[in-house]
């Protein structure tokens, strides 16, 4: 007969009681991933406090997700089974970049700072287009480059109008996806090589035209 006094134990071995941690801590990454989003946009946080507070639940969630994440068989999943309706915590957790980046427009139409940020994206794109062209595939080794150049592209303001900015939040989101140790197919990587080439184009062209119109 069961005692309605006894505590209920969630696990029995330390396997099991680090699998449970493991599962809250994801939980209230979201949750509190989901309060921070909708902060951002009620403008109860400004940029400066939303960024590292975002980067920091990104950065906890991607080293959870090395220990949970074959066993969870994704975040949708595991949101689906505890019904967790959280769809801004969703959406930046599979851009995997915070909203500042994704949305960001700050740069002006001329000066220094906005000469320096051209130099930095231009780096980028150069960067991560000799990172394909060395045929490195690996989403470790790939990540951290796009995720440089999508921060850069996106400073200037009329970039969320450029074809290019669709093309590389898509790839984005897709390395975002992959393990650490996944790989890009060979026509990804081509296909993948192509839409930045045409978005560094696009990027000079937007910019000359912008420039001429001042």
């Amino acid at each position: 007969m069961m005692n309605l006094d006894e505590e209920v134990r969630l696990w029995t071995t330390n396997a099991e009681r680090e699998k449970t941690e493991n599962l809250a801590t994801l939980y209230s990454i979201i949750v509190s991933l989901e309060y921070l989003e909708r902060a951002y946009v009620r403008d109860s946080v400004n940029g400066k406090e939303y960024a590292p507070a975002c980067i920091k639940l990104l950065a906890q969630y991607k080293s959870l997700m090395k220990l949970v994440g074959d066993e969870i068989g994704g975040v949708e999943m595991f949101m689906k089974r505890f019904k967790m309706d959280h769809p801004a915590a969703l959406h930046r957790l599979t851009v995997g970049v915070p909203a500042t980046v994704e949305h960001s427009a700050e740069a002006t139409d001329g000066g220094a700072e906005a000469g320096k940020w051209v130099a930095e994206t231009t780096q980028s794109f150069i960067t991560f287009m000799d990172a394909l062209k060395l045929n490195l595939k690996a989403k470790d080794q790939l990540h951290p480059f796009l995720t440089d150049l999508m921060s850069g592209y996106s400073r200037f303001k009329g970039s969320g109008e450029w074809e290019g900015r669709a093309k590389i939040l898509h790839w984005l989101i897709t390395l975002n996806a992959m393990k650490a140790s996944d790989e890009i197919t060979e026509e990804q990587s081509r296909q993948m090589l192509f839409d930045i080439e045409n978005a560094y184009n696009e990027f000079f062209r937007s910019l000359s035209s912008s420039n001429k119109s001042t």
